[in-house]
């Protein structure tokens, strides 16, 4: 009798572990003997001014061009006695190949020590190479690709060196003309004096005095750069519409072509505000149309809107739009109904009450088990320490990170399953994606405050199909890729900046599930031309350059 019950047990617990997708893959954090070690500084201890709260980004690149994906930390100051005490310099560390990485960083040149805040990726010059825009807290820094291995700051001589506190920042070809522009949201005005002499003196639930803001502070009024073809750029805010009217506090971007016409238009996450959603008109100029299409506010609120993303979690075709909030306001996901319109399905898909406690940032669509639908991470973190003297409440500064499982359009939260890197207890912020050690499933690096990143590799996503598209440097940002497999039809987009204040890897990955190959992959290039193969083997890295076009030089 004991062994029918043992086997029964045995028999059970195989079977929920073939139904239980949540286990189908798990994370590991491998941070550290990856060599991941570099601390992200943020202020003070006792975070008395908010610039002590928004933390770092992070960015996957290929920038030696040899088919491993890198990272660049950005850091911030150590604060101590109302005086800096550690300048944290920005860290690039090259992948081995092997699952570690090294740094760098001297010998590229890429060490900056002022108060850094996000970085973005693209290959604005057109020579092949993968340049950095870094944004920070005082002069921005462009970083052009040398293609030897170094980097040579031209922020200044290409007018792009915006000095407020800049945080979200994206390059896109926003009139079509071949080359990146970009757009650079900014947050707040406030001087390096204001930081160190702050006062926390905003009441919190009657029991404590915590930083003040936003509300109260001066808003930081984007800036958008036209590119002039020749390195340099132009402020071309006004006269293209990209207007920042109210001056709202910007935190995450995302060029995305929403409404799939052909040219590429701009989401802005503004905290304790209204977001922005600017419709490209298709000849470089653009209308702000987020109320009227349905994202501006949820349910008639503003809500404090930190990381973004765009990714079509019902398949149907589209890109739908995710937020994630301040606590106390859900994170928020807004269907593309069609017909420029979206609609607020947070609690129809099973999203409200899961993330309405949590303090969430960094963020991203990704098929982390490979099943042919996209799942949905948050990266998780208080900006008071102070919650943590009053348990009461149900806060705490560190949190949790989480993962949500598509299950047919819905969702359902796995952190507790997806293994032990859904169990680091920190308070993060930026979150970047990449197949980094190009096995074929999705990793993720996240950073964190006063606190090494942490590096989550999927173990076990591979065990289902997969393809990664890698398209050429020099027409990646903006290319639509769509993958046909049977009845599953998916559909990416290649963006520089997303998240929050970071960048993920510009290959593009798409889980298979069961199908051995692709029955059709287009991609529509920036330019309008498109790119057809069929009958495409999965499991591999699938490099795709744009056509020549005749009498062009690329």
């Amino acid at each position: 009798m004991n062994q029918l019950i043992t086997f029964c047990a045995l028999l059970i617990s195989l079977l929920f572990s073939f139904s239980s997708e949540s286990l189908s893959a798990t994370f590991v954090d491998v941070s550290e003997r990856a060599g991941l070690t570099a601390v992200t500084y943020a202020g003070s201890q006792e975070k008395n001014h908010l610039l002590e709260s928004v933390g770092c980004g992070a960015a996957f690149f290929d920038y030696d061009n040899d088919g491993n994906v890198d990272l660049y930390l950005v850091n911030g100051w150590q604060i101590r006695d109302r005086a800096p005490s550690i300048r944290g310099k920005n860290v690039l560390y090259r992948n081995k190949g092997d699952g570690t990485f090294e740094d760098v960083t001297q010998q590229a040149g890429v060490g900056d020590d002022l108060w850094g805040i996000g970085v973005c990726v693209a290959d604005y010059d057109m020579d092949g190479w993968l340049d950095l825009y870094v944004t920070n807290f005082g002069p921005n820094r462009l970083y052009r690709n040398n293609g030897d291995g170094s980097f040579t700051d031209v922020a200044t001589q290409a007018n792009v060196a915006d000095d407020g506190w800049s945080v979200g920042a994206t390059f896109f070809d926003a009139d079509g003309d071949g080359d990146l522009d970009l757009y650079v949201a900014n947050y707040v005005n406030s001087s390096i004096e204001e930081v160190l002499t702050a006062e926390r003196t905003l009441n919190w639930q009657g029991v404590a005095q915590v930083m003040v803001g936003p509300r109260g502070l001066e808003g930081g009024v984007d800036v958008f750069y036209r590119n002039n073809g020749d390195g340099t750029f132009t402020d071309a805010t006004s006269e293209t519409g990209l207007i920042d009217v109210g001056a709202l506090y910007g935190l995450g971007v995302c060029a995305t072509d929403y409404d799939l016409d052909g040219d590429v238009d701009l989401f802005v996450a503004n905290d304790a505000g209204s977001n922005y959603l600017y419709q490209n008109s298709g000849a470089g100029t653009f209308i702000e149309v987020g109320v009227y299409v349905g994202v501006s506010y949820a349910e008639g609120i503003a809500q404090a809107c930190m990381g973004v993303d765009f990714g079509d979690f019902d398949n149907d075709g589209d890109f739908d739009g995710w937020v994630t909030n301040f606590t106390g306001e859900c994170s928020t996901l807004y269907r593309n109904a069609g017909n420029d319109a979206f609609e607020n399905v947070t609690e129809l898909v099973g999203l409200w009450q899961p993330t309405y406690l949590q303090m969430s940032w960094g963020t991203g669509f990704f098929d982390y088990d490979n099943d042919a639908d996209v799942d949905i991470f948050i990266a998780n973190g208080h900006i008071y320490p102070q919650v943590d003297n009053f348990p009461e409440y149900g806060q705490t500064y560190a949190q949790l990170n989480q993962l949500f499982v598509n299950e047919a359009g819905s969702f359902k939260e796995a952190s507790s399953d997806a293994g032990s890197g859904f169990q680091v207890r920190l308070s993060s912020r930026g979150v970047a994606f990449a197949d980094y050690d190009n096995d074929g499933d999705m990793d993720i690096l996240v950073t964190n405050m006063d606190a090494p990143p942490t590096l989550l590799r999927n173990e076990g996503g591979n065990e289902k199909n997969w393809l990664i598209v890698q398209v050429n440097n020099s027409s990646a940002i903006g290319a639509l890729i769509r993958v046909k497999t049977g009845d599953i039809n998916q559909i990416r987009e290649v963006r520089s900046g997303n998240s929050y204040a970071s960048q993920n890897d510009l290959r593009v990955h798409f889980g298979l599930g069961s199908y051995q190959k692709v029955d059709h992959i287009e991609v529509r290039w920036p330019s309008g031309r498109t790119t057809e193969l069929t009958d495409v083997p999965t499991r591999q890295i699938l490099k795709i350059d744009e056509p020549i076009i005749e009498g062009r030089e690329d």
